[in-house]
């Protein structure tokens, strides 16, 4: 163990040995670009409203909610899968599963249905 730091969070940077800041830079790189894919979804959710488009209030209201959320919830996700990464790169684990991209992926095909429904 390399000892308690004062880093943030603890219960990721307290656990195991300092990785090769290489692996940690890329995990840190990762985790930014996630966060800028949760901006595009902000950024995506605000247009449609902006533009208002599609023209039906309640159908835009949903894309518009769904993309938004969607956002949250990368921003949200991407911060633990960060951390996760980092806990399992400290104590040498295999690395925790690639759920975000899923789930991700499965949101991102409803709103495209809905605006292929709408705009067809």
């Amino acid at each position: 163990m390399s000892g308690v730091t004062t880093r943030q969070p603890r219960w990721v940077y307290d656990a195991g040995d300092e990785p090769d800041p290489r692996f940690s830079l890329a995990n840190e790189r990762t985790f930014l670009a996630w966060v800028r894919t949760a901006l595009a979804m902000f950024a995506g959710g605000v247009a449609l409203h902006a533009l208002e488009v599609p023209k039906t209030a309640w159908l835009r209201g949903l894309l518009v909610v769904v993309l938004i959320g969607v956002g949250a919830l990368i921003c949200l996700f991407s911060l633990v899968r960060w951390a996760r990464v980092e806990r399992a790169m400290r104590l040498r684990e295999p690395l925790p599963a690639f759920g975000l991209g899923i789930a991700m992926t499965l949101a991102l095909v409803l709103v495209g249905i809905l605006l292929i429904v709408v705009l067809a």
